[in-house]
This record gives structure tokens, C-alpha cells and sequence, in this order.
């Protein structure tokens, strides 16, 4: 089932059942949210699930695009990755927590052909100020899934103010054919998380206090990339449809190890998508984000040798990227920012190279001497470390 058809099936299902599709998901937030970023499925949507009426209605559906770069440094591995997309339903105040449930098993089984046997549920099972959550335990139990109740792992939260509430984890089993389901989410790794289903049913004071709200809504979320890996029995992200293009071309390019591979598929795709939407490499704010990624894909691309070159890259790898997200700005302009940058970045490691050939940064280097060369020189500490690890 390829990535296209994983879409369509999620917004089809729930459009047939009443669903507005959301469209336009941008990465940019709004202009007076202080976050940079859309990190989120639901970020472009907490103020409708704090009560507003939103103009296409009660019931939404969307694919949104995210940017996260909290877990950079874990980008490489076989499951992190910067810019990912979340596919959501919302009920504002509309339908109740068990039809969530119920629609989101009917989908996987029905619609993506997950075996009832490789699923598993975990249920909030209460804590000091609020009872376990009863409705969504019997849904999961009619339904015949096996459910584990947690407390921590099952209340989410947008913050320690906000709307919060218990969710629902849908975990499917990724062992492998010849291994039967064995253990729970919290005691064995093979079962991945694919789905949350949100009750949105509290808001929590500044005094740690919660009241109940008004029109609880339901908030659910699944990681389309984490959701294809499983459906295509992938043991990891870049080995799904979704990077194949990057995965086939960037080795008959440059030779790479896996985890430099992985990390230049992320960070030349992430960028694509933020150039595509508008944003620009710069020293502060939202620019910072495309600038360090590019400065992180050179430092890794020219550690094996250093007359590698961006200008190598397929066009056709960049329209690839901008055709998927649904972005009109041509592949001239994305591969004339990513130049320019390259350009900036020799020159700034060029005049690095100099400073640290001098005699006081021969020795390991302490926080004040990146501070230094920060403030003073403008080379950021990474740039620092990676100027070191390539002589």
C-alpha cells in the first residue's frame, strides 16, 4: 500500500462520514503564535478546541505537515525525522470518545488491513484527581482488544495550562510473521504506537486544579510515516516509498554510510518543504531552521570529502519533494537557495579553519572558548565541533 493510497484511504474514510477536509497545511504557524513552527497536528487548530467555532464545521479531517527539532541529534537512526506529516480527525464537540475508538479500529481493520491479533490498546487508569477512563476501557473491551491501563502514558496534555484529557494508544505489532504478539506497549518495544485518540475533556488551572469542559472535543493523531513503515512491514522510514526516490539517488551520488545516508535524505527533503513554504535561510528565527540543516547535511556530506557538492542533485529529487507536499515554487528556486547557502558555508569554513589553526584551540576546547568563537566570530558550536572532526 503506498503512501498516496494510505492518504486517500484515511480522508476518504472519515469525508464519508461527515468530515471537512482541512487543506493548505503549512509548516508556518500562525503570525501571532510565538511558536516557529506547526509542530503538531492539532497546533493550527487549539483555539477550535478551545471553543471557537471553526468555519468548516464540527467534524474535521487533515493532513498536516510538522517540523520538530527537538530530537535532531537522533536524526540518522531508522525512525526520527524533522519534517513528518500527522494525519487527523477532530470532533468539536460533536460525536463522543468510544465513536473515535470505534471509527479508528474499523479503519485499520477494514480499510488498512491490520489483523485484529496484531493490535493493542492502553486506557488512562486514573490518578489522584480524575477516576480511569471506564467509557474507553469498555469500547476496547466489546471491540475484543486487549488493553493496558497506564497513568502518565495515557493523559495528554498541550501544556501545564490548557485543554487535557485521557487518550487512547493504538499499538500494532511489529515482530514479524514468524513471531506471535508477546508482552504490552510498556514492557516490549514491538509494539509501536500509530495512533492516539484524545478526549479533550478538562482544562487544567494554574493552580494544577482541572474543570471540566464545557463541550469536550476529541483530538486523534497518527504519524503518516510511522503508519506507512508499518503498512509496507518496512523496518525503517527510509525504506518506505516516501524516501525511495532520495534512498536510490543520493548513493549513486556520494558514498555514504547508512546513518549519513539517512540524515541527508532528512535534512535536503525537510529543507525543500521549508524553503517550498516560503521560509529562507537566515541567523534568527524561522531562517535559523533551513540554514542549520543545510549546515548539518555539508558538515556530514564533506566530512568523507570535502569536494562534494549540492550541485550534483537531481532536479527531478526536488520537484519529487515539492510535488508530495503540494508546493508551487519551482525546483530553480529551492536548488538556488541550497547553492547560495553551500557558497555562505565554505566561506565561514574557510575563515573557521583559520581561527582554529591558532595555537589556544589546539587543546579540547572549553565553554568559553565556543562562546568566543560564537559571539565574537560567529561560528556556532557545531560548526565548531564539525570544523574539527573533518581535519
Amino acid at each position: 500500500m503506498d503512501t498516496d493510497r494510505v492518504i486517500r484511504l484515511f480522508t476518504d474514510f472519515y469525508r464519508d462520514r461527515g468530515h471537512h477536509l482541512i487543506t493548505g497545511g503549512t509548516l508556518l504557524s500562525p503570525p501571532s503564535d510565538p511558536v516557529l513552527f506547526t509542530t503538531s497536528g492539532m497546533h493550527p487548530l487549539t483555539p477550535y478546541l478551545e471553543g471557537r467555532p471553526h468555519p468548516l464545521g464540527r467534524r474535521l479531517v487533515n493532513l498536516q505537515r510538522c517540523l520538530r527539532t527537538t530530537d535532531i541529534d537522533e536524526v540518522g537512526d531508522s525512525t526520527h525525522l524533522t519534517v513528518f506529516e500527522m494525519l487527523g480527525s477532530w470532533s468539536l464537540g460533536d460525536y463522543d470518545h468510544p465513536q473515535s475508538l470505534r471509527w479508528g479500529y474499523e479503519l485499520l481493520r477494514e480499510g488498512f488491513g491490520v489483523p485484529h491479533e496484531r493490535l493493542y490498546v492502553t486506557v488512562f487508569g486514573g490518578d489522584d484527581q480524575i477516576g480511569p477512563d471506564d467509557e474507553s476501557l469498555r469500547t476496547w473491551q466489546e471491540l475484543g482488544l486487549p488493553v493496558e491501563l497506564t497513568r502518565e502514558e495515557n493523559w495528554w496534555s498541550n501544556g501545564p495550562v490548557g485543554p487535557c484529557g485521557p487518550d487512547s494508544e493504538i499499538f500494532v505489532w511489529t515482530g514479524g510473521d514468524d513471531t506471535p504478539p508477546q508482552g504490552t506497549p510498556t514492557t516490549d518495544p514491538r509494539w509501536v504506537e500509530i495512533w492516539n485518540h484524545v478526549l479533550m475533556g478538562y482544562r487544567r488551572h494554574e493552580d494544577g486544579g482541572l474543570h471540566p469542559m464545557p463541550r469536550p472535543s476529541i483530538d486523534t493523531g497518527m504519524g503518516l510515516e510511522r503508519l506507512v513503515t508499518v503498512l509496507q512491514g518496512r523496518d525503517s522510514v527510509y525504506d518506505t516509498d516516501l524516501f525511495e526516490p532520495w534512498t536510490r539517488a543520493l548513493p549513486l551520488l556520494w558514498d555514504l554510510d547508512e546513518r549519513s545516508l539517512h540524515l541527508l535524505c532528512d535534512h535536503l527533503r525537510s529543507c525543500v518543504a521549508v524553503i517550498g513554504d516560503g521560509v529562507r535561510p537566515s541567523n534568527t528565527g524561522r531562517g535559523y531552521v533551513p540554514r542549520r540543516l543545510i549546515r548539518r547535511l555539508l558538515t556530514s556530506l564533506w566530512h568523507g570529502d570535502p569536494g562534494r557538492t549540492l550541485s550534483d542533485l537531481p532536479p527531478d529529487l526536488i520537484g519529487h519533494t515539492l510535488d508530495h507536499f503540494g508546493q508551487s515554487l519551482g525546483t530553480g528556486p529551492v536548488r538556488d537557495v541550497l547553492l547560495d547557502e553551500e557558497r555562505r558555508f565554505r566561506g565561514l569554513l574557510e575563515r573557521g579553519r583559520r581561527l582554529l589553526s591558532r595555537p589556544e584551540y589546539q587543546g579540547p576546547l572549553r565553554d568559553e572558548d565556543f562562546a568566543h568563537l560564537h559571539d565574537t566570530h560567529g561560528l556556532p558550536r557545531e560548526l565548531v565541533v564539525g570544523l574539527r572532526d573533518l581535519r
